[in-house]
């Protein structure tokens, strides 16, 4: 049975069965595109109704004007100043009246049955959330995600990322450790239980895994769906190159770290977890990267002293689970560093800026 079959009085009164949430900070250019392929590909069922409300990150760019005039159909929340990734995301949750809630970023476009396809999976009461199959958007036949999984020796990796689809594209639905930031759907039930979204602490980069691990410790399981498919932007939003940002996400991964892996599973991971750090110093001196990946690291122990905190909210989190928390994870594979060091190609906003602001020749 679908689970927007099963709805209540109030649904049936109007209250939609899935609300899409797209944080934005001048992500017009992107918009012209998501927007649209939202607008043609939502479901034409009326049992499966859906919202779309797009939070405007203090954008500078005209994009709640350019809204209001060609998608009047979208609801607008406007944030100022700009509050991060985060912060938007979570204003959006906060403000949607679905049973579900995909959050989507705004370099994406979606596909025909995207919304029908993500929700079947939330048949199943312990399912916190489902994760897309999502593909580079320049190059459509190589994976960007499948679904994110997590190490003991602390790395985070997109499953599939630049692999070939016909890999991922017949794969069953499965569990995975995490859902991907770009697209997901979590079931709005779940995100209450959990805290209400994601950790504003973290801004943006590795707030999905948190999510993924709170989720986990609330006793759901988080499911991948080849049915599902999302074209994404690898990037377009961020320049990967600014020291400010590697920083950030130096800190955000050993912070997620610490303050999330089970006492257990934390025992084993110390030593693997020393070893991760040393081969990514060598890289990044290698890439003349480690200042900031040093500062970062330096960032997350100033605030170890407050992590026990965070721990303690996970284990209250398991004490009220829905079902037994569980954390699948491994060593991790050469694999998921090949794919790591293999970034597909893509063509991006920020890419298509650069070339827009070179000089052309007379």
């Amino acid at each position: 049975m679908n689970p927007t079959s099963r709805r209540s009085s109030r649904e049936r009164a109007g209250r939609p069965v899935c609300s899409v949430v797209i944080p934005t900070y001048n992500g017009r250019r992107l918009l012209e595109t998501c927007l649209p392929s939202i607008l043609r590909n939502l479901p034409r069922d009326p049992a499966i109704a859906c919202e779309v409300i797009v939070v405007d990150n203090g954008s500078t760019d005209g994009t709640r004007e350019w809204i209001d005039q060609t998608h009047p159909w979208v609801r607008v929340i406007r944030l100022e100043p700009n509050r991060g990734f985060c912060v938007a995301a979570n204003v959006g949750i906060a403000a949607a009246r679905g049973r579900f809630v995909q959050v989507l970023n705004d370099d994406t476009e979606v596909t025909p049955g995207w919304i029908e396809a993500g929700l079947e999976p939330f048949d199943d009461p312990t399912v916190g959330a489902v994760t897309p199959l999502v593909l580079v958007r320049s190059t459509p036949e190589r994976v960007d995600s499948a679904g994110d999984s997590y190490s003991l020796a602390g790395w985070p990796t997109k499953r599939g990322h630049g692999q070939p689809v016909e890999r991922w594209g017949s794969r069953p639905v499965e569990e995975v450790f995490a859902a991907s930031g770009s697209s997901s759907f979590f079931r709005a039930e779940a995100l209450k239980r959990v805290g209400g979204g994601f950790d504003p602490s973290l801004v943006s980069y590795y707030e999905d895994i948190d999510l993924g691990f709170r989720l986990r410790w609330a006793g759901y399981r988080v499911m991948f769906t080849p049915n599902c498919r999302i074209l994404h932007d690898i990037s377009a939003t961020n320049d990967h190159r600014r020291p400010e940002l590697q920083r950030r996400i130096a800190r955000n991964a050993e912070l997620v770290f610490w303050m999330n892996l089970p006492a257990r599973k934390l025992a084993l991971a110390l030593l693997p977890h020393v070893g991760l750090l040393l081969a990514q110093s060598v890289w990044k001196l290698l890439r003349l990267r480690f200042v900031p990946f040093f500062l970062g690291k330096l960032d997350a122990a100033r605030e170890l002293p407050g992590l026990l905190a965070r721990r303690k909210l996970r284990a209250d989190l398991a004490r009220r689970a829905v079902h037994r928390p569980h954390f699948p994870m491994s060593l991790g594979s050469l694999e998921d560093v090949v794919n790591h060091l293999r970034r597909p190609p893509e063509t991006s906003a920020l890419v298509e800026q650069k070339a827009a602001r070179r000089p052309r020749a007379s």
